[in-house]
């Protein structure tokens, strides 16, 4: 008889973008691995984007349980609707801030502590109690960000004693924006003991990158494991490659992930080589904060930048497809040397070459050199980047620009759920 295991998750179709994918993709797959998965999300969430194209992927007759949730997100947008949506996007302006921008982040970083779901804690946990004691579930699984999901599960694991998994799509509290949220030392602290009171508690810790591991073991002695995001195997219509020499992002560009070398670079090209600027296209797939696109206007590659907005998965996969080089952007800090982007993944089952900026030490860096599918540069190496990008359009020009991926089968989805399977299994 399968093993049911509840998984508490915020997002789920049709919210779209990243933090749906991982755990879809898991209950996907978890029935091929003798676990039958009990899906609890909110019945009326504030989806900062939705894609309806991930429910066709919902397995048949699947669980799923839904609990209202208040959201104080809807409040604030009394101030300010759009610069509220952009927040919760994670879209937080550098340099200069209006005062509703401020006192947004503000608000956000002391009042709702670990984050704004946190309304959500008390009503789940006494819905679930009820429902684990009635199903007789042992198992259940948390992961976030939200980070107030966590405190769902470490609430029912005092209050039945049941076994818990808890899954960290990012860090707590060394992730990217968390310094931005204008935090009091008092709130500063709270964060950090609801931190080491989840990792001292889960019965296992999950991360999504190795750099999180070593950072989380400094503060607990559960075990800890490392189960990344991966790719599958996506129904796909062939298109032929661009004809342009075209380079892409795809996914969200952030306040501070933004490489001024890259744009100077390319700037640069296209005033050295008439052929180059004939041939370029630069395009971006997903949400772009305007201090990046004010940085690419300014540098003059406005004329050869398409903006796509967010696109669907399918048309994103498309466009990883026909591109000639994708781009794969980290904020050049210490704080994000353990951040993998899912879409490096598809990236690299595209069979397109990835161009790697971002910190010293990251782990994407280590990942795209063990599978040979690109460059990785530091935010200094500037005539480094230069020559990669002259050496990919001269392979372009004569039709050989190709990777060659070695060891990619290990990050497909069902290869990664059957790891978290034997997890879950294991959970006695």
């Amino acid at each position: 008889m399968p093993k049911k295991v509840l998984i508490i998750s915020y997002y789920w179709p049709p919210a779209g973008g990243p933090g749906v994918q991982r755990w879809l993709k898991f209950v996907k797959y978890l029935r091929n691995f003798d676990i039958e998965p009990v899906v609890y999300i909110p019945k009326n969430p504030n989806y900062p984007i939705v894609d309806a194209s991930f429910s066709d992927e919902i397995p048949e007759d699947i669980t799923i349980l839904k609990k209202s949730i208040f959201e104080p997100y809807s409040v604030a947008t009394i101030f300010s609707k759009k610069k509220t949506k952009k927040i919760s996007k994670g879209i937080i302006a550098k340099g200069r801030q209006t005062f509703i921008e401020k006192l947004l982040l503000y608000i956000r970083g002391n009042f709702f502590i670990p984050d704004a779901r946190k309304y959500w804690i008390k009503p789940s946990v006494k819905f679930l109690k009820k429902y684990l004691e009635e199903e007789n579930i042992d198992s259940i699984v948390t992961t976030g960000p939200p980070h107030s999901l966590h405190l769902i599960g470490l609430s029912l694991r005092k209050e039945l004693d049941i076994k818990w998994l808890a899954d960290f799509r990012d860090p707590w509290t060394t992730i990217g924006y968390h310094s931005s949220l204008k935090l009091t030392d008092k709130s500063q602290q709270k964060h950090k003991e609801l931190e080491a009171e989840v990792l001292q508690t889960a019965d296992i810790i999950v991360t999504t990158s190795f750099t999180t591991k070593e950072e989380f073991s400094k503060l607990t002695t559960q075990p800890i494991e490392v189960i990344t995001n991966g790719y599958d195997i996506e129904k796909y219509a062939h298109k032929p490659l661009s004809e342009k020499f075209t380079i892409s992002h795809i996914g969200s560009l952030l306040s501070e992930r933004n490489p001024v070398i890259l744009w100077e670079v390319l700037a640069e090209l296209l005033q050295e080589n008439k052929n180059f600027a004939t041939d370029f296209q630069l395009q971006f797939a997903g949400v772009i904060s305007d201090g990046i696109k004010q940085k690419i206007s300014e540098v003059g590659l406005d004329d050869y930048t398409e903006y796509f907005g967010y696109v669907s998965h399918q048309k994103a996969l498309e466009l990883q497809r026909t591109s000639r080089v994708l781009l794969l952007i980290e904020i050049d800090a210490e704080k994000t040397k353990g951040i993998i982007a899912g879409k490096i993944f598809e990236y690299m089952v595209a069979e397109r070459p990835i161009i790697g900026l971002g910190p010293a030490g990251a782990d994407i860096s280590k990942i795209i050199k063990e599978t040979n599918t690109g460059t990785y540069f530091l935010y200094t190496e500037k005539e480094q980047l230069k020559a990669q990008i002259i050496s990919y359009y001269n392979l372009y020009k004569r039709q050989e620009l190709k990777t060659a991926p070695i060891g990619l089968q290990q990050y497909s989805r069902k290869a990664l759920t059957e790891r978290l399977a034997t997890l879950l299994h294991n959970l006695t």
